[in-house]
């Protein structure tokens, strides 16, 4: 495991996990250029089609390994197509925006699907998901570590001097550990993957990140945050109301680690909040964590529980100017 790099965003910051309502990309990159100063991020519009979703937006990434889509689903395929074509257009449009308008910025995080979840979502074209031949997923985790590598270092190019932070998105990651990922014609279950290959593969495209700060996101319950430090996360992304008593402890190891949590305490979806709810959820999780106060600012950065494309552009905008409200009142 890597040493954990200093943190690149100040105390108090506040981000978004990815996507967002809305199909305007410029509208969206200022949106987050406006709200989350300290740790912007390149948001994911899936409202815009077959393409802007999280499995095909990583797709269009991914080296000398074609998919297109099926009724059933992103499918391996022999060549790129036209849906995966519209996936890089979609794609090239939001590193448009963020180009002529994130210029002199000191960090900008980005997002992909991670090889576990692309794994249990991309099918063989034997209607088999990719994860259940080990063969198939090593050649998808490799192209997907490639393909991360270089669109890092498009970012780099397209922001000079500024710091790249990469998020890998795994919500799939516990039904994978578990055994718990539906066969495409749901009646059976993948075999649960190796912990020891989880943790292999999701180190290799976390090292795309070469230099930067890797963040793992998983936004489902009974997360094994052991599997995230093992692989050489530097923050996790958790939604704080599925964390558990029991969670506490791992959590905890992870801090004194020196990693980042990055906390949901937002619901992506329209729901009355406020500066004080948000605030409590925050101060009652490091309280029963038992650590020094002064730290929290440096150690927590609070988030949305999860992508907000289901949000109205109202709630949306209002959880993102809460978000940095309440990052920056951890510091008081």
């Amino acid at each position: 495991m890597n040493p954990t790099p200093p943190r690149p965003w100040p105390p108090g910051a506040a981000t978004g996990l990815g996507s967002l309502p809305g199909t305007d990309p410029a509208e969206a990159v200022q949106l987050v250029l406006g709200e989350v100063a300290d740790l912007p991020y390149l948001p994911e519009l899936p409202a815009r089609g077959l393409g802007a979703d999280m499995v095909g937006r990583t797709a269009s990434l991914l080296v000398d390994l074609a998919t297109e889509w099926q009724p059933h689903g992103w499918t391996v395929a022999s060549r790129a197509g036209r849906d995966l074509r519209q996936a890089r257009d979609f794609l090239t449009r939001d590193l448009d925006a963020i180009t002529e308008q994130g210029q002199g910025i000191e960090v900008f995080k980005v997002q992909i699907c991670g090889p576990l979840t692309l794994g249990a979502s991309i099918e063989l074209p034997n209607l088999h998901k990719v994860l259940t031949d080990h063969g198939a997923f090593a050649d998808l985790a490799a192209s997907l570590a490639e393909g991360a590598r270089l669109h890092v270092d498009e970012l780099r190019r397209r922001l000079p001097g500024t710091r790249i932070v990469l998020q890998v998105d795994e919500p799939s990651m516990p039904a994978v550990l578990t055994g718990r990922v539906p066969t495409p014609s749901g009646y059976g279950t993948v075999r649960s993957l190796d912990r020891t290959v989880a943790v292999a593969t999701l180190e290799s495209v976390l090292a795309a990140a070469d230099d930067g700060y890797r963040v793992v996101h998983c936004c489902a319950p009974e997360v094994d945050l052991t599997v995230l430090g093992d692989a050489g996360a530097n923050a996790v992304a958790i939604d704080a109301a599925l964390v558990t008593s029991a969670e506490l402890d791992s959590i905890g190891e992870l801090i004194e680690s020196g990693t980042s949590i990055w906390l949901g305490v937002a619901p992506a979806t329209d729901t009355a909040i406020s500066l004080d709810s948000l605030r409590g959820q925050l101060d009652r999780f490091w309280q029963h964590l038992g650590f020094n106060r002064d730290s929290l600012a440096l150690t927590v950065v609070p988030t949305p529980a999860c992508g907000m494309a289901g949000a109205s552009p109202d709630y949306a905008r209002r959880v993102m100017s809460l978000l940095r409200d309440v990052g920056q009142s951890l510091q008081s």
